[in-house]
């Protein structure tokens, strides 16, 4: 591959199958995904995470803390701070069940994957260090799903602060894909005294990089990455701090973005609207050599 960019092998052939009739997509599932920004002498770095190899969804790929939204973060209000439910209703384009749950998805995925809590004792406050192993017996019954988000909140007396996010972009996986998630990314800023650990059980390796260098791997193909993580990256590299990041994000469109494919000239056409560099042409001859 020239670059790092993520395309499953059995793509061709789903694509295929779904322009033949012969595939029905799968519902999307929604969840949240957190870049996670400090700031450095240099500027802004972001968290990332790579997946482990023995993951059944993007296997070996570089990506941000997040994961699928938990039936329970939407099934009553949690402590919260910051624009109210309806105001993230509007801007996430969903009803206000739907924007409490993807935010609560948002902040707990950000703890359960680096240890790094976005809620504090007050609306105004955050809280600081995460690493006692009460906290951790915390975060792995949150993550065993044994333990609710806001269950988790009132246990801890806590408030959730959702002004500490910033929506930035919406991407939904292609209707041909076997897993499919509609996921919202959000930005936020490290919270001082709070550090990020390597505990998420899917990633078997963490690391703080600028945006520009881990764009740069990506174009030399030395970093695999699915298609928003490149997009969101290299959207970042144009904020000098985290700051700045927080304050693009609202005016920042959110329109999901979901794969396209056609058939021109005697190929399928793969693309992403508004991101050129990841299309894709495909040869209409199956795997097998037969044609399609």
């Amino acid at each position: 591959m020239a670059n790092g960019q993520w395309y499953p092998p059995e793509w061709p052939d789903r694509i295929r199958a779904l322009a033949d009739g012969a595939l029905t997509p799968v519902p999307p599932k929604r969840a949240a995904t957190v870049m996670l920004l400090k700031d450095t002498d240099t500027g802004p770095a972001v968290h990332m995470l790579r997946r482990r190899a023995s993951m059944a969804f993007a296997a070996g790929a570089y990506a941000y803390p997040g994961g699928g939204v938990d039936p329970r973060d939407d099934d009553h209000q949690v402590r919260w701070a910051g624009p109210t439910r309806a105001w993230w209703a509007d801007r996430l384009g969903v009803d206000e069940l739907g924007a409490q749950a993807i935010v609560c998805a948002a902040v707990r995925e950000t703890y359960e994957e680096s240890g790094v809590l976005l809620a504090g004792p007050t609306p105004e406050t955050v809280v600081g260090d995460t690493t006692g192993e009460d906290w951790e017996a915390d975060r792995a019954a949150l993550v065993a799903r044994d333990l609710s988000f806001a269950d988790f909140l009132d246990r801890r007396g806590l408030v959730l602060r959702s002004d500490l996010l910033g929506a930035w972009t919406r991407w939904i996986t292609p209707e041909f894909e076997s897993r499919r998630y509609d996921t919202w990314f959000f930005v936020a800023a490290l919270p001082e005294g709070q550090r990020t650990r390597n505990v998420s059980t899917e990633a078997d390796r963490t690391v703080w990089t600028a945006p520009g260098d881990a764009a740069a791997a990506y174009d030399k193909g030395e970093l695999l990455m699915m298609p928003p993580t490149i997009a969101t990256l290299r959207q970042l590299m144009r904020c000098r701090t985290a700051a700045e990041a927080l304050a693009a994000a609202p005016a920042r469109d959110m329109t999901p973005i979901i794969a396209e494919a056609r058939l021109e000239d005697g190929e399928i056409v793969l693309s992403w609207p508004g991101h050129a560099e990841f299309t894709k042409h495909i040869p209409t001859t199956p795997t097998g050599g037969a044609p399609a």
